[in-house]
Order: structure tokens, then C-alpha cells, then sequence
């Protein structure tokens, strides 16, 4: 049984393509997507302050196998710790300047809305599964197995522009605390 709380030893680590150079500076478009709380949000109207939106490849469920080549593929493996580690540190986040955290991937609102419940985020999660940021903003994926994903990467948003790029992200399960100590200094 895997434990999608706990990342495996030797897991290998992403390295940085370029594939999300050109972000920063970049205006959020016009993307509205469905959201766990009921509402939808476009991102080119995130508001005022600073937003950290991760994006992440998918979450896994208890009992459920992983796509074959996940833990081999840099940067597919954590999801879960990654979301529980921005829950964890969520009010740190708040206190050091973050006016809302989100998280968005591939999968669609009912699974989202799953795992919010499973793991009590208290955050809402964006649904994106025709991965139309990937063609809108240009943000980085990869195949596996015939399926397109998100590649891990998180983006602080201020005033509706990308300040700043987090890529690749390894550890995910540690990456909430990178946020936060890069917010503190920000």
C-alpha cells in the first residue's frame, strides 16, 4: 500500500528546464475555473495583494495504484504532502503576507472536492483538466502513460501579476516553508 503522506526514499529530483522562464512579469489571463468552494475564479482577477497558486500534477487516493512510472518521473511524486504542507503552514503563509493560498492541477472539482475533505484544507482548490493554463499562461507539463499533467511549480501572484516562479520544486513536501521563508524576505 502506498502512503501518499510520505515521499520515498531516492525519489529522483527535477531539474530546471527552462520551461517556466518568462512567467514573471507576465499579467494572469482571463481563465475562470471551477473552484472546491462553490465559486468559480478567474485568474486575471485574483485582486489585490499576493496570491500563492501551486499547481501540482495530481493528488492520489488511499488505495489506489499510481500511474506507472509516477515515482520515476522528477517531480510527479508528493502531491498530497505537498497540499497537506501548505495546510499545515497556512496561517504562516497569511502572516508573512500571503492573502490567499490555492491550489490547482488537472483533476476535476469532484475529486478535488474529495480530497479537500480527506485531507481538511482549508483552501480552495482550482480544477483545470483540458490544462488550459498550460496554453494560456505557458505553463510547464509532461506526459506519462498517455496522460498530460501539470509539472510542479508554484506562482506568487501580486496585483494579478506573476512576481515570482518557484521550479522545479523538490522536496514538494517541504516546499509551503520555501514559500513562506521567500514571502518573509519578499
Amino acid at each position: 500500500m502506498v502512503d501518499l503522506h510520505e515521499l520515498p526514499a531516492g525519489l529522483p529530483v527535477p531539474q530546471d528546464d527552462g520551461a517556466a522562464r518568462g512567467l514573471v512579469g507576465r499579467r494572469m489571463p482571463s481563465v475562470v475555473l471551477p473552484a472546491t468552494s462553490r465559486d468559480d475564479v478567474d485568474l486575471a482577477a485574483l485582486g489585490a495583494g499576493r496570491t500563492v497558486l501551486y499547481v501540482y500534477p495530481r493528488t492520489g487516493r488511499p488505495g489506489e495504484e499510481l500511474p506507472d512510472g509516477w515515482d520515476a518521473t522528477p517531480g510527479a511524486r508528493g502531491c498530497t504532502a505537498e497540499a497537506c504542507d501548505f495546510r499545515d503552514h497556512l496561517a504562516d503563509l497569511v502572516r508573512a503576507g500571503a492573502d490567499r493560498v490555492l491550489g490547482l492541477s488537472g483533476q476535476d472539482t469532484a475529486y478535488q472536492r474529495e480530497l479537500v475533505g480527506r485531507l481538511h484544507l482549508p483552501y480552495p482548490m482550482l480544477a483545470d483538466p483540458d490544462l488550459v493554463c498550460a496554453r494560456e499562461l505557458g505553463l510547464p507539463t509532461f506526459e506519462l502513460a498517455g496522460s498530460r499533467y501539470y509539472a510542479r511549480l508554484t506562482l506568487v501572484v501580486k496585483d494579478d501579476v506573476v512576481e515570482h516562479v518557484f521550479y522545479p520544486v523538490f522536496p514538494p513536501d517541504q516546499h509551503a516553508r520555501e514559500v513562506l521563508a521567500w514571502l518573509e524576505h519578499a
